[in-house]
C-alpha cells in the first residue's frame, strides 16, 4: 500500500511501499490470565469484540470505551500481505508502541516480545508465513495499572482520573505496519550534524553482517541541489562515516543551510545499499544542520543565544487518550503552538509519536524530550527506566528539533533523593548515560528541583503574579539564593555536590492558570481567574516578567491545552482558543532582555513596518 512519506510511521527511515495494519482487530480481555494456557494465540473464538487500532480500549475511538482496568488484553487480525516476499526477501512486522509488555504470534508461531510502553519494536515473521493463505497476527499486551515500577507517565493507577493524572492507555496505541525488505537491508539510521566541521556523521546498522563487502551510498540534497554524494564500503553490520557538506564551509552559504525554528531547513537524504554497483536496499530520510549547547547562562542554537519560549504539551486527546486521533492531529498540535508564538514544546510525561517530531522538524519547533515517570523506587524501576530511556534516545536523537533530554521530572519515582543516596545516584547515572549515548545535547537530570547533575537548571515556579517572578529572579544574586536556599516550590533546587558551571536557568513550569470552574465541576490548576480577559492578563504579567529578567534563559508555560480535569490550558481540550491568538503572540513576541540581539531584531522589524 503506497502512502505519503509523512504518513509513514517512521519518518527518519522511510520505504515507499508498506502495508498499514491499523483498523479493526479482534479483541479480548483476559482479566484472569487464562489466554496463554488456553492457547488464544491459535484460537479465533475468544476474540468476540472488535477494536479500532491504534486506539486504546479505554478510549471512545477504539469503539469499546472500557473504563475498567484490564491488566491483560489480546488482539487478533488476519491479513494478506500486499506483496509476498520473494526469494531473498523478508517480511517485517512493526509496532510503534504497545503499553506495556507485548508478546506477538504470527500464524501461531511465537515472534517475540517487547517491554516498554512508549518505544517501537520489529519482528521478522518470514519463516512463519503460510503461502497463499490469510496470515494471522495475535498480540498479548500486559499493562498492570497498579505496578508503580513501570514507566507510566500521567496514566492514573486509580479507577478514575484524579489530580493531574489521566485515563489509562493499555495495549496498542501507535501504528502497526508491515513491509517487505531485502534479506540484507538497512535496519537503522542515525544522523549527527557537525556545523563547525561542515559535515554530517551517519551511522548505518544493517540487518546482518554482509558475506562480502557492500557499499553504502549517501546523497544529501536541498531541492534540486546536491550537497553531498559519498560512497562508503563496509564488511560489517554497522558503520559510521562522516559526510562532508562543502557548501556549509562558506559562511555566507551556511545560513541558508542551518535549521532554526524561524527557518527549519531540512536536507533530504537517500541512503542506498549496493553490491558491485547493483542496488540491494534504499531508504529516504532527512537531516537538519544545527548545533545546540550552553554557555555563560544561555541556551545556544547554532552558536547563538536563543531564548526558550516553550509550552508544556501533554498531547492527550479526549477521544483517544495518548493516541493521536489521526495523523493530521499531530501536525495540528505543532501548528497550534507555533501559531501562538512559542518556539518550542516540552513534551511532558510522554514519548510522542515520531510523526509529531517530524512536524516539529519541518515546521520549526524546539522539543524537550522527557521520559514518562515510574512512581516507586526499586532496582526493577531503575532497570525499566534505563532500558526504555535508551530506546527513546536511540529512536529520537536524529531529530533536529530535539534539543534537550529530561530523564526525570520533579523527583517522581525518586521521592527521597535528599536523604537516599541510591536515588541521587539514579538521576546522576541517567544523566551520564544520556551524555554517553548522545553528547550533543543538554541533559537535565531531574527537571523542577533536586538536580544532581544537569546542563540546565530547570525550575518549576507557579508564582501567581509577575511581581513575584520579578522579585525572585531580579538579578544573579537573587537567582543564586533561589538555587541555594530559597527554592520556589519548597523543594531544594540542587542536591549534594551539584556543580555550577554557568548553566542556564529556565523556569520550565510557570503559569498553570485556569478559568474558574463552574459549580460542581472537577478541575485542577495552580490558580484561577474569572474571565478570558483575566487569563490573558495573567499570561501577560508572568511572561513579561520572565522576558524582563536579565538572567533567565527561557520558560515553559503550563500548558497548551486543557487535559482532562487539568483545565489550565491556553486552549480547551477540543483545541479551541480561550484567548485570541494575536493576544498571546503579541506578548510572546516581546524581546527577552537576556538575549540583547532580540531587542535589535525587534527594532529592525518595527522600522520596516514604519517604512
Amino acid at each position: 500500500m503506497r502512502r505519503t512519506v509523512i504518513d509513514y510511521p517512521r519518518p527518519l527511515l522511510v520505504r515507499p511501499d508498506w502495508q498499514d495494519l491499523c483498523g479493526p482487530w479482534g479483541f479480548a480481555a483476559d482479566d484472569d490470565d487464562r489466554g496463554l494456557a488456553l492457547g488464544w494465540h491459535r484460537d479465533a473464538a475468544p476474540f468476540t469484540r472488535t477494536i479500532a487500532v491504534p486506539y486504546p480500549p479505554e478510549s471512545e475511538l477504539s469503539g469499546l470505551r472500557e473504563t475498567a482496568p484490564h491488566p491483560i488484553v489480546w488482539y487478533r487480525r488476519t491479513l494478506r500481505p500486499d506483496r509476498a516476499p520473494g526469494p531473498g526477501e523478508r517480511l517485517l512486522l512493526h509496532f510503534g508502541a504497545v503499553d506495556y509488555r507485548a508478546q506477538v504470534w504470527f500464524n501461531g508461531v511465537y515472534a517475540g516480545e517487547h517491554e516498554g510502553g512508549h518505544t517501537p519494536f520489529t519482528f521478522d515473521v518470514t519463516d512463519a508465513l503460510v503461502p497463499g493463505e490469510e496470515q494471522v497476527v495475535v498480540v498479548r499486551a500486559q499493562d498492570e495499572c497498579d505496578d508503580a515500577t513501570q514507566p507510566r507517565g500521567k496514566q492514573d493507577w486509580r479507577a478514575e482520573p484524579h489530580g493531574i493524572w489521566y485515563h489509562r492507555t493499555t495495549g496498542i496505541w501507535q501504528p502497526v505496519w508491515a513491509e517487505v525488505v531485502p534479506a540484507l537491508h538497512i535496519r537503522r539510521l542515525h544522523w549527527t550534524p557537525d556545523v563547525p566541521g561542515a559535515a554530517v556523521a551517519v551511522e548505518v546498522e544493517l540487518s546482518r553482517r554482509p558475506e562480502r563487502p557492500v557499499d553504502v551510498h549517501v546523497v544529501l540534497t536541498l531541492g534540486e541541489e546536491v550537497l553531498a554524494d559519498q560512497t562508503c564500503r563496509t564488511d560489517r553490520a554497522d558503520g559510521r562515516w562522516v559526510i562532508s557538506v562543502p557548501a556549509a564551509r562558506h559562511q555566507m552559504e551556511l545560513s541558508r543551510l542551518l535549521w532554526t525554528p524561524d527557518s527549519p531547513t531540512l536536507l533530504d537524504a537517500r541512503v542506498e545499499l549496493r553490491r558491485d554497483g547493483e542496488p540491494l536496499d534504499a531508504v529516504t530520510s532527512y537531516v537538519g544542520l544545527r548545533s545546540v549547547g550552553i554557555r555563560d547562562g544561555r541556551f545556544l542554537l547554532n552558536g547563538q543565544p536563543r531564548f526558550l519560549r516553550l509550552v508544556l504539551a501533554q498531547n492527550y486527546w479526549p477521544g483517544s487518550h495518548l493516541a493521536a486521533p489521526d495523523a493530521g492531529a499531530l501536525r495540528r498540535e505543532v501548528e497550534l503552538a507555533k501559531e501562538l508564538g512559542f518556539n518550542g514544546v516540552r513534551v511532558h510525561q510522554k514519548v510522542e509519536d515520531p510523526r509529531f517530531l517530524a512536524w516539529c522538524d519541518r515546521l520549526g519547533m524546539l522539543v524537550w524530550s522527557e521520559l514518562p515517570s515510574a512512581y516507586e523506587y526499586a532496582p526493577r524501576t531503575v532497570e525499566r527506566l534505563t532500558r526504555e530511556w535508551m530506546e527513546v534516545v536511540a529512536r529520537d536523537r536524529s531529530h533536529p528539533c530535539v534539543v534537550t533530554w529530561v530523564p526525570f521530572n520533579e523527583s517522581w519515582g525518586v521521592w527521597h533523593g535528599v536523604d537516599v543516596a541510591e536515588q541521587r545516584h539514579a538521576t546522576t547515572a541517567l544523566y551520564h548515560l544520556t551524555k554517553a549515548l548522545d553528547g550533543t545535547r543538554p541533559v537535565i537530570s531531574n527537571d523542577g528541583w533536586e538536580h544532581t547533575e544537569s546542563d540546565i537548571w530547570g525550575l518549576h515556579d507557579y508564582a501567581p503574579t509577575g511581581a513575584s517572578i520579578r522579585e525572585r529572579y531580579a538579578d544573579r544574586e537573587a537567582i543564586a539564593r533561589i538555587l541555594t536556599d530559597r527554592p520556589p516550590a519548597r523543594r531544594v533546587a540542587l542536591l549534594g555536590d551539584a556543580a555550577g558551571r554557568g548553566q542556564p536557568v529556565v523556569l520550565s513550569e510557570i503559569g498553570g492558570t485556569s478559568l474558574r470552574p463552574r459549580a460542581g465541576e472537577s478541575w485542577h490548576g495552580y490558580g484561577t481567574v474569572g474571565s478570558t480577559e483575566e487569563l490573558a492578563e495573567a499570561f501577560r504579567q508572568i511572561v513579561t516578567a520572565v522576558l524582563d529578567s536579565a538572567e533567565l534563559a527561557g520558560f515553559c508555560w503550563t500548558q497548551l491545552t486543557d487535559t482532562e480535569q487539568e483545565s489550565n490550558g491556553l486552549l480547551t481540550e477540543d483545541r479551541r482558543h480561550k484567548v485570541p491568538v494575536e493576544t498571546i503572540r503579541r506578548i510572546l513576541d516581546q524581546p527577552a532582555r537576556s538575549v540583547p540581539a532580540e531587542a535589535i531584531d525587534a527594532a529592525r522589524r518595527a522600522a520596516r513596518q514604519d517604512d
